[in-house]
């Protein structure tokens, strides 16, 4: 456990988690959860109102129990809980995540606790600039005597980061260097020797993405390819591939295109099918993260908003990420229904051709970000900050 940067007594921190985008809402809460507890010695609470959800991503959760101890962490069902609370129930840090409404009565015993606690709105991830502007802004309670501040995971040295774990990076990159253990985790899954010689690549995207193209573009084209696919993932395309329900341990092959359907994995093997691949799909923010700590090229379906604002988003992000590689940015503005894709085919192998130039940009970029500093440690120092009294903490 490294040394954390609050004060002795490891804090306490609350994190109010609703489930809206099915696993990546939880993914991410889930994620800062362990790591504040692990690196920082924090005691952590994660209330939670989806715990089927949960349990997806982490098999050891009861979706039964009230409250439970996991990896470290208290996890409460967060199930209408609008009742009394206590001062004493209150964390050092309150964390609601993507401006969830905690239960009222929390909300009161935060402003009858002493010291009040440093309450944050820990925003979605965005590369628009105005985040920038906005991120560490106080907003006072209409009523109470508390502030909460507005807190941005980003790209940039203006914005709170990323989530990042000590050591991340040496785990990929022992695994990654270790034929043997990738082979061993592919396997486990039932890829074949075969299928692993072919071009592997992950796909995780939402139901509205041109899956049904790609597949034809990979079936036809000239290149040995495997598709590994989450079950549940691409549900309506896949079944049509497979002439069959897309359950988990199905497989076909039509022309050079190999598809499997792999049983939805812990985080941890999650991150480990990133390093395995030779290209990722990813979507919404937590795999988009994770993405881009596997130092592979990837290609992001970001989480649809009304009136296309989330292609605004992506565009945003591309200009930082993607200038100079347009078959990159090309091909992601297609596969989001931003721009058309007149010919998927021709689409696919421009990126083919550009995926030695996407690996080095993946590495810059891993660097560029992380010099930083990581989200929990820098959403830690700002807290300190706040409890300290400074009055513009940076």
């Amino acid at each position: 456990m490294s040394p954390s940067v609050y004060p002795a007594t490891p804090p306490m921190l609350a994190i109010f988690c609703k489930v809206v985008d099915n696993f990546g809402d939880i993914g991410i809460c889930w994620r800062l959860a362990r790591q504040l507890w692990r690196e920082h010695g924090a005691r952590v609470t994660l209330w939670v109102d989806d715990l089927g959800s949960f349990r997806r991503i982490a098999p050891q959760i009861d979706v039964a129990a009230a409250a439970q101890q996991a990896d470290g962490v208290l996890v409460r069902h967060w199930d209408g809980q609008d009742g009394v609370f206590t001062p004493d129930d209150v964390a050092d840090i309150v964390i609601e995540f993507f401006a969830v409404d905690i239960p009222p009565g929390y909300v009161a015993a935060m402003a009858a606790r002493t010291p009040r606690p440093v309450w944050f709105n820990l925003e979605g991830l965005s590369a628009e600039s105005w985040v920038e502007g906005c991120h560490r802004l106080p907003s006072m309670h209409p009523r109470l005597k508390l502030t909460k501040h507005f807190f941005f995971p980003g790209f940039t040295a203006q914005t709170g980061g990323l989530l990042h774990e000590a050591g991340l990076d040496a785990q990929r990159a022992a695994f990654q260097a270790d034929r043997g253990a990738s082979g061993a985790f592919l396997s486990g899954l039932g890829v074949t020797a075969d299928e692993m010689a072919a071009l592997k690549v992950s796909l995780f995207c939402y139901p509205h993405a041109p899956v049904a193209a790609l597949l034809a573009a990979w079936a036809e084209g000239p290149e040995p390819v495997t598709c590994l696919v989450p079950e549940g993932v691409a549900q309506e395309a896949v079944g049509a591939f497979l002439g069959a329900e897309a359950r988990a341990g199905r497989s076909a092959t039509r022309g050079a295109l190999t598809l499997r359907v792999l049983p939805f994995v812990p985080q941890q093997d999650y991150d480990r099918l990133l390093w395995a691949c030779d290209m990722n799909f990813v979507r919404g923010e937590d795999s988009f993260v994770r993405a881009q700590w596997a130092g592979r090229p990837f290609v992001w379906h970001i989480y649809p908003q009304e009136e296309n604002l989330h292609h605004k988003k992506l565009r945003a992000f591309l200009d930082r990420y993607a200038a100079g590689l347009d078959a990159l940015a090309g091909f992601s503005l297609g596969w989001n229904g931003a721009v058309a894709i007149a010919s998927m085919p021709v689409a696919w192998q421009g990126l083919r051709a550009a995926l030695p130039q996407l690996a080095i940009r993946a590495g810059e970029w891993e660097g560029e970000v992380l010099a930083h500093g990581d989200l929990a440690t820098n959403l830690l120092e700002f807290a300190r900050a706040l409890r300290s009294g400074a009055e513009n903490p940076v």
